[in-house]
């Protein structure tokens, strides 16, 4: 099933049918040897993320496999953004997850195998993937599994001899580039490298387009578990950057990096299954959206607490030149700064495709593993307190008054970082997700981040002040 099939598939959501992808599961050590054998691997990439959700590694001799599995690779933690450990402090150790043992197609003779990281013989709750798992309990304890879709968007750019970006394709400059022909084909050798490379460790991809910037491309594969959609989409970043490294070019998924142009965002679909339909979809929904009152619930949560919510799923001062209100030059910003949903709006924050939703809100430079979480926290609490969403708008907010937004009670989302802060460390239920250590990490990172960005003097002041004062 793909997420953008006809809503009568979309129905399909068992447990089978969402693990359509043909992906080599390992599930024993020997199996695993074989494996590495059968494949001339010669090294295995221990591999998980930082607090920013960048791709940290160690290589392991494919002999030492088994030193993953069991004590697991070992880092200094005070090396690594947000992991709370002091020089002094104990060793990070990245314990390796078996089944997710995979090639790594573009890097010939290696492997990967992601870990959850442990402190002292446990599971560490700084580490997100962690943070992820203990979301991920209040679900199973259901008997409900979690399924989430995700749609990056990228751009694919060049420096030039001054240090500039622009698009590497020097002909792609359509005022509304969307779909276009040509745009898609000149990249065409990257993009079918890239998808060759995903097949292969089977994340099955079944969409490709040129998008509505200059530059900017989006792959859609299919929907999974979410943890499994969440290590997916750092597989995607890992090739998605190396490949396009390999043919001179920068493949970036910074939120906004032209300002007159659409940014990279990374919408998330969600819904959740019993293992043998949807529980999120209820064809007999008045509204028409084919909402469940469980969805109905999730989704109310979601946008209860969109303002913290915000600092996660956007977490960086560029993140907000994304999410403003405005236009762009193609017509549309396509990114939400309206606290709403809407069946199928895409000026919304969180979108109705029938039977799910899509909350629009991530970009690229998200932690998938702690947005994932903490949107499960956030629906979960709509869940218990049975919050209910209000009113849904189906007309483009962008249009809209400041005035009719109010009258509409549609908020806006925070306008920058800064405010996207404070409005984590007021919510509870989004700093409990996070857990203590790494919400007072994330927090301490980010105000370091917003004061340099307010300190740093840019052009644009340069050029506006120097002559005129």
């Amino acid at each position: 099933m793909k997420y953008e099939a006809e809503a009568t598939e979309v129905t399909k959501q068992s447990s089978e049918a969402a693990d359509v992808t043909q992906r080599r599961i390992i599930k024993t050590v020997e199996e695993a040897k074989q494996f590495l054998k059968d494949n001339n691997v010669k090294y295995v990439l221990a591999q998980f993320v930082d607090i920013h959700g960048v791709a940290k590694v160690k290589s392991v001799p494919a002999a030492h496999l088994e030193d993953i599995l069991n004590s697991g690779a070992g880092f200094a933690g005070g090396a690594i953004w947000g992991m709370g450990i002091k020089p002094n402090g104990p060793d990070y150790m990245a314990v390796g997850d078996l089944s997710t043992l995979s090639l790594i197609p573009w890097q010939t003779g290696y492997a990967r195998i992601i870990c959850d990281g442990h402190v002292n013989g446990k599971p560490y709750e700084y580490d997100s993937r962690v943070v992820l798992k203990n979301q991920l309990e209040r679900i199973k304890a259901r008997g409900w599994t979690l399924y989430t879709g995700l749609e990056p968007e990228f751009s694919l750019l060049k420096k030039d001899d001054y240090g500039h970006i622009h698009p590497c394709d020097p002909t792609d400059t359509l005022l509304k580039p969307c779909y276009d022909y040509k745009g898609i084909t000149r990249q065409s050798a990257y993009l079918e490298k890239l998808t060759e490379a995903l097949l292969e460790v089977g994340i099955d991809v079944y969409q490709i387009d040129h998008e509505d910037a200059n530059g900017q491309f989006e792959i859609n594969y299919t929907y999974a578990d979410c943890l499994r959609s969440a290590d997916d989409y750092i597989m995607f970043k890992m090739a998605a950057s190396e490949i396009a490294n390999e043919m001179g070019m920068i493949c970036s998924f910074m939120s906004k990096p032209f300002s007159n142009r659409p940014g990279n965002g990374m919408h998330l679909h969600v819904s959740i299954g019993d293992g043998e339909k949807s529980l999120f979809q209820d064809d007999s929904d008045p509204s028409g959206l084919g909402l469940s009152k469980l969805a109905r619930h999730f989704m109310a949560g979601i946008l209860e607490h969109a303002p913290a919510l915000t600092a996660i799923a956007a977490p960086t001062v560029n993140s907000y030149k994304r999410l403003v209100v405005g236009r762009s030059l193609s017509g549309a910003t396509w990114a939400p700064a309206y606290i709403s949903y809407g069946n199928n709006n895409r000026s919304t924050m969180v979108r109705i495709p029938y039977g799910r939703i899509e909350l629009r809100l991530p970009d690229g430079t998200c932690n998938p593993y702690l947005t994932t979480a903490a949107m499960i926290a956030a629906g979960m609490d709509g869940v218990e307190r049975e919050l209910e969403p209000g009113k849904g708008h189906d007309s483009n907010l962008y249009d809209m008054t400041p005035a009719e937004l109010a009258e509409n009670g549609i908020g806006i989302l925070p306008q920058n970082l800064h405010e996207a802060l404070l409005a984590l460390e007021k919510d509870d239920v989004i700093m409990g997700a996070l857990g203590e250590g790494l919400a007072k990490e994330f927090l301490e990172l980010k105000h370091m981040e917003w004061v340099e960005y307010m300190r740093h003097v840019s052009d644009w002041e340069i050029n506006q002040y120097v002559e005129f004062y």
